[in-house]
């Protein structure tokens, strides 16, 4: 594809973000595990858990989403809050690719401590971000995290922007938060924070027409790359620059680009 100039190359980005940001997205997308909640709180922790386990085949994704949700009888606000630790033996079952049974346990933990200790997940990203942007309050949510005791090995199932992370399974589940779009793939449930400051999902795959379209020229997919995408999409629309996450992500699985 030759270099679009400024005005195409938006016009391109802007028909595509319309082309797949619309409701017949979600039943192929793990969105959908959230979208079958109506309560606040089932929404972010479903959110949550799905898209810490949004890697690899989408549709393994989102059928282990919503095991997670079974293992958590369906509730997963109520289990989280509540459950005691013999509730959580049948866990104990549940792996997906690295995420094992020991690191589900652990986010179950870790979100009680959240939503007892610590105001919610959007608390953490209301008091922690700052004016224009969310990697300083997902570097907090890193830190808040581990506060509680924890195995080595689920450290690295929470990305830390500080460590060079593009931390692209949060900075979906923030797109969930905080877009709101009028095809209600994403929830807006979050007034506190602006979609101004949402940072793109970077992955191989959006990474990859990032580069060729000429918004990205950093080889490596990580929180430097992250910034130089946040740029240029910020370039774009200052408002709302991650609704071309569902530009990028379309040209990459859908087409090939």
């Amino acid at each position: 594809m030759n270099q679009l100039s400024f005005p195409e190359l938006r016009e391109f980005l802007e028909a595509k973000y319309l082309q797949y940001n619309t409701a017949s997205f979600i039943e192929t997308d793990p969105v959908l595990i959230p979208h079958r909640y109506s309560l606040k709180e089932d929404i972010e922790i479903s959110g949550f858990l799905a898209s810490s386990i949004a890697w690899g085949n989408r549709k393994m994704i989102t059928r282990n989403g919503l095991r997670m949700m079974a293992l958590m009888s369906d509730s997963p606000y109520d289990f989280v809050i509540n459950h005691k630790d013999h509730h959580l033996e049948k866990a104990k079952s549940f792996v997906h690719r690295t995420f094992n049974s020991a690191d589900f346990i652990h986010f179950i933990k870790a979100l009680q401590y959240i939503y007892t200790e610590k105001e919610g997940l959007e608390g953490i990203f209301t008091r922690f971000q700052t004016s224009d942007s969310l990697q300083p309050a997902i570097h907090r949510l890193h830190e808040v995290f581990f506060e509680i005791p924890h195995c080595k090995r689920t450290i690295k199932h929470i990305a830390d922007p500080d460590k060079g992370s593009a931390a692209k399974k949060i900075n979906l589940f923030l797109r969930w938060m905080v877009r709101n779009d009028r095809a209600g793939v994403d929830f807006g449930l979050w007034k506190s924070v602006s979609p101004s400051k949402l940072s793109c999902p970077l992955d191989l795959h959006s990474g990859n027409v990032a580069r060729k379209l000429g918004l990205l020229q950093r080889k490596q997919n990580d929180s430097k790359a992250l910034n130089e995408l946040d740029t240029s999409l910020r370039l774009l629309d200052s408002a709302d620059p991650v609704k071309y996450d569902f530009a990028l992500f379309g040209l990459g699985i859908f087409e090939k680009f």
